[in-house]
């Protein structure tokens, strides 16, 4: 099978996941800057949020460009991922709506780690379709983000019940990490070893 279709499917998925996330920000009752007040926990997490799904919209995208074919496993792969990044626009307003409170913020981490999951195991089935000496999985290769983002997360889910602004800055790091796109399928000539 093609690309093109599962691509295309992403790409909508996502760009309604942002427009939900979007939605939670509602138009506050008054003329003032004091009536806006209330919506800076729900814009941070909105902002937060937003950068998430675009740092994973962008790595799909680089990955994508790298990819031959797709199979069955593969699309049940992609799903897997766009369930958890559908499931932000909801961690993200409960985490907003309740000031990035401890058991919110959790469940915010968690559903991130998950996404984080899932964007692995879409790898590995692309690795698996194309074969582990191929081109796709050379350019793949290590990544350090990967292992260290899994490692925060699980620091900043375990903090989120003992200090949550520690759990959140966590977060940000994580986002931070991979604002800049990832790199391995710039130069697919300039394959690494695996």
């Amino acid at each position: 099978m093609t690309k093109g279709r599962i691509e295309a499917f992403s790409d909508g998925v996502l760009a309604i996941v942002i427009t939900i996330m979007v939605l939670e920000l509602h138009v506050p009752h008054g003329h003032d800057f004091a009536a806006l007040q209330p919506l800076i926990p729900v814009f941070l997490s909105y902002i937060l949020s937003f950068a998430n799904v675009g740092v994973y919209w962008n790595n799909h995208h680089h990955m994508f460009q790298a990819v031959k074919h797709v199979g069955g496993w593969v699309l049940w792969a992609n799903l897997h991922l766009l369930f958890w990044l559908s499931l932000l626009p909801f961690a993200s307003g409960f985490v907003g709506e309740n000031e990035f409170a401890g058991v919110p913020m959790a469940i915010y981490i968690f559903d991130l780690l998950m996404c984080g999951a899932a964007y692995f195991l879409l790898e590995r089935a692309l690795i698996a379709q194309h074969g582990a000496s191929s081109d796709f999985a050379r350019a793949l290769g290590k990544s350090w983000k990967d292992k260290v983002s899994v490692a925060i997360y699980l620091i900043a889910l375990a903090l989120s019940f003992v200090n949550h602004w520690l759990a959140l800055a966590g977060v940000v790091l994580v986002a931070l990490m991979w604002i800049v796109p990832d790199r391995r399928f710039e130069h697919p000539e300039e394959t690494r070893p695996v």
